[in-house]
């Protein structure tokens, strides 16, 4: 029964290119570390590496060369935390029933262009959560759609100006939004759109703007905030890049991670990273990296929360990484196998994501699985930041 899967192959592209989609605008904008022939176990690990900042020295002038400084590149592991499968069961009754209607060829081909859009989402999701988590800061109004003036990119340009100042240089940069900023920018803003581009068709870019990708996901998460109100700092002071504020017992309700906080004279937006779940008992929360950028004096300070609202995301390509596996397969025999007649990679034309088909036969039956396991990392808080909405 070899090559089962390979004369449906067309069949299956075709399908997913007919079948309703939702945007994925995360899953092209990060990093992806796909191998389809590698295989990975659930909370297996992959390495990636990461350079540390270079430190600098007087310059070596003599007639022998140097030994020069060592340098540490570590060793940093995203972990396979997802692995996942849709299965498509058909008997031969049930396609002998079809084939009377639409056809066999046709169904099957739509279920698994289906199973590809739901494994898509929950990827999307996962990313477009690690994201928001792992911002550095924030900026923008919450309850209020970017991109709401005519001619006005400072949305865009502001939020990138965190990249900026966080060390992200100035290119390879994506905006990702939600559909309700996205219709706002193709509509306030029609003015500004670059005619005779195919970004949009081939690459998904919504429009590209001084170093910034904008891309639209369905997936972009919208945060409910903690309840904490009246909570303040202790009087300790803090130096610029604290992350760990301890907190007065003032207040009530909670900061939860993913919150947006500011300090009283300080007009930057920090998201937390660890929140306290009774503020008048005092506690500590956890600022993402880079930390706070204006010192905090020897004195309490108000904590404001900002409300409820949409997370979109900017970073730096590099910032996040997708790692996608072929699911783990027993060895037997010194090969990779299970009962399955046949088992091809077909990559999702929409995302971009290669799943693992496979093909069962049993007593009369027989089903596709369409699989994928998967993990995410923030690399660089710093390189990532909130465009509230």
């Amino acid at each position: 029964m070899a090559n089962v899967l390979t004369d449906l192959a067309a069949d299956i592209y075709v399908a997913a290119d007919v079948v309703s989609r939702e945007l994925t605008g995360f899953i092209p904008a990060v990093t992806l570390n796909a191998n389809g022939s590698e295989m990975v176990a659930l909370n297996g690990t992959v390495r990636s590496h990461f350079t540390r900042a270079a430190t600098a020295g007087n310059r070596n002038v003599a007639m022998t060369v140097s030994e020069g400084t060592d340098q540490t590149v570590d060793n940093k592991t995203v972990t396979i935390d997802k692995d996942r499968s849709v299965e498509i069961p058909w008997t031969g009754e049930d396609i002998k029933h079809v084939n009377n209607g639409s056809g066999f060829d046709t169904i099957y081909g739509d279920q698994i262009a289906q199973a590809m859009r739901t494994l898509a989402n929950e990827i999307e999701v996962d990313l477009a959560t690690a994201a928001y988590l792992g911002a550095s800061r924030a900026y923008g109004t919450a309850g209020t759609t970017p991109f709401a003036t005519a001619g006005d990119f400072t949305d865009a340009s502001f939020v990138k100006q965190i990249l900026v100042d966080n060390g992200a240089g100035e290119f390879d940069h994506q905006l990702i939004m939600n559909t309700t900023a996205g219709a706002t920018i193709q509509g306030k803003q029609a003015q500004a759109n670059i005619t005779g581009t195919d970004s949009l068709q081939r690459q998904g870019i919504l429009l590209p703007l001084s170093g910034l990708d904008l891309r639209q996901s369905a997936q972009v998460v919208n945060h409910t905030a903690g309840t904490a109100a009246s909570a303040t700092t202790d009087n300790a002071g803090y130096a610029v890049g604290a992350t760990t504020i301890t907190l007065a017992s003032a207040g009530t309700g909670t900061i939860l991670a993913g919150d947006v906080v500011t300090f009283a004279g300080d007009s930057n937006k920090y998201v937390v990273v660890t929140g306290d779940a009774d503020v008048s008992g005092g506690g500590t929360i956890v600022l993402q990296e880079p930390g706070l950028r204006i010192a905090m004096s020897a004195a309490t300070k108000a904590i404001t929360m900002v409300a409820s609202s949409a997370r979109n995301v900017a970073f730096r390509r590099s910032a996040i990484e997708l790692v996608i596996r072929a699911p783990a397969l027993p060895m037997i025999g010194g090969v990779a196998r299970d009962s399955a007649v046949d088992r091809m990679q077909v990559t999702d034309p929409r995302s971009g994501i290669p799943f693992t088909v496979s093909a069962y036969l049993g007593q009369g039956k027989a089903m596709i699985e369409v699989a994928a396991a998967w993990g995410k990392k923030v690399w660089k808080p710093e390189h990532t930041a909130t465009l509230l909405g």
